[in-house]
């Protein structure tokens, strides 16, 4: 039978783990942060449940977090199982009319319903919208260029504007709001597949967020890959933009949604590892932090949240 002692020194731990998040819960009390769902977080058990748990957290900590959300491996499968060969051209998916409808129907019936019901486990607090509704997120057609020509990728649509109305309204009544990156069309009555990388960056800067966090299955940005798997923990925006050529394709969206976010008001954009279960409240409140964090130029004094740049270089998978 443990005594009393023993008890108190098991504790222990768990109060020096709650003291030092105390400056970060102080920090971020009343802020904004977009979350971008993705990677391996999205299909396995474990990690869905510890990401909604994450979420949660941060709800009753005070900070208001707004999930945008993606599905490539669960939209590859849909179109297998209609027949449709997935294709990719710049990163993107190629997306057919057919495809549109099977990528709206996985996005907004099927990974949305499911992650709103993982986070309303913990009570009546998640509300699912794409960004069709209330005008959300408008698109027009993208065709990237390769090589020099435009090439017509098909239903991909390029963000022009987002109206943060609905989502405003739902933070503040408590909420949770879960969008799914699916854009109205400005000009042809149609709807647009956006990348969920920059459709989370673009809500961001428009909802004004502290910061963005984009999960990933890397452990963040590595220095020199694949020669090294050094992570670069943190960055200002003229350093990403230098390093964006090198990068390599499934990167580019997210280190560019990244650059646009704090080029546009946020403070801090941030590339986790999503397979580390309770990443998110690693990265916000401790003080090692993972992954890699991006700053503006203009901020050169250190914050307290960017962990005075003491986040060391880590090693780890591919």
């Amino acid at each position: 039978m443990s005594t009393p002692t023993a008890r108190k020194h098991t504790a222990l731990p768990k109060a020096q783990t709650l003291i030092e998040a105390l400056p970060w819960l102080t920090r971020h009390r009343g802020k904004t942060v977009v979350i971008k769902f993705g990677g391996n977080a999205m299909v396995d058990e474990e990690l869905k449940a510890a990401f909604a748990q994450d979420v949660v957290f941060l709800h009753h900590a005070g900070l208001r977090p707004v999930v945008v959300h993606g599905g490539g491996p669960q939209i590859s499968k849909a179109l297998d199982r209609h027949g449709i060969v997935s294709e990719f051209k710049a990163g993107l998916r190629v997306t057919t009319e057919d495809a549109m409808d099977v990528v709206r129907m996985v996005l907004a019936g099927q990974v949305q319903r499911e992650l709103v019901g993982l986070l309303n486990q913990h009570g009546p607090l998640a509300v699912g919208l794409t960004g069709e509704d209330a005008h959300t997120i408008t698109a027009t057609k993208h065709q990237p260029r390769i090589e020099g020509e435009l090439v017509d990728i098909g239903r991909v649509g390029q963000i022009t504007e987002i109206d943060t109305g609905a989502i405003e309204a739902l933070l503040a009544d408590g909420r949770i709001p879960v969008v799914s990156s699916i854009a109205r069309s400005q000009d042809d009555g149609h709807v647009y597949n956006v990348n969920a990388d920059t459709a989370a960056a673009a809500l961001a800067a428009a909802l004004d967020a502290e910061t963005l966090m984009v999960l990933t299955d890397v452990e963040g940005l590595y220095e020199d890959w694949p020669h090294s798997d050094e992570v670069i923990s943190r960055l200002t925006a003229t350093e990403l933009e230098k390093l964006l050529p090198e990068l390599a394709s499934g990167m580019v969206p997210k280190m560019e949604g990244c650059l646009h976010a704090v080029r546009n008001g946020v403070e801090t954009a941030r590339v986790i590892d999503g397979r580390v279960q309770h990443s998110i409240l690693l990265e916000i409140f401790t003080d090692e932090g993972i992954g890699t964090m991006v700053v503006p130029d203009e901020k050169s004094d250190k914050k307290p949240d960017e962990k005075s740049g003491e986040k060391s270089a880590k090693k780890g998978e591919s």
